[in-house]
């Protein structure tokens, strides 16, 4: 589920009371990110929860989906490539890679973490930089994980898991 759109600067967050789109506050104001905008286009996926009592946020998983940019509220099928693990506010905020499954969608080809690496080892470089960097209180990097990490992360936080 496609929150921001890459290429722009203003956080939106889906607001599971209101079921809406809404722009994120800080201190009573929109939030809009002053650095380079999303590098991706930038959700969550659905169905899954980070849970607090696991050292998650409370949120549902992240993704940043590496493609042209889509329309908030966007549903795209993705290929879990990569997980860019970081610590933020002293939790977990894993950054799940994806790659769109459909081919007219993909500007990016790799189906795995070393073929990304190999093909586009810069792009992994600013993604991690991106993270680090956009926010006044940076998070902090435990490095990479592949495509099978990736997918684990999913399915520890998919809701059914969580419940268990």
């Amino acid at each position: 589920m496609i929150e921001i759109p890459a290429g722009t600067n203003v956080k939106i967050e889906y607001n599971k009371t209101t079921k809406k789109f809404e722009v994120d506050q800080r201190d009573g104001k929109d939030r809009i990110i002053n650095f380079l905008p999303y590098p991706g286009n930038y959700g969550f996926i659905p169905s899954t929860y980070s849970d607090p009592k696991k050292g998650g946020d409370g949120d549902g998983l992240d993704v940043l989906v590496i493609a042209q940019s889509m329309p908030t509220g966007t549903v795209v099928e993705i290929r879990p490539v990569g997980v860019l693990k970081l610590i933020d506010d002293g939790e977990s905020d894993y950054k799940i890679i994806g790659i769109p499954v459909e081919p007219e969608l993909q500007i990016v080809t790799a189906t795995t973490f070393a073929a990304l690496s190999e093909k586009h080892p810069q792009l992994l470089k600013i993604i991690e930089t991106w993270f680090l960097s956009y926010d006044i209180d940076p998070a902090k990097s435990e490095g990479w994980g592949d495509e099978a990490e990736a997918r684990a992360a999913i399915v520890s936080s998919r809701w059914a898991e969580v419940k268990k």
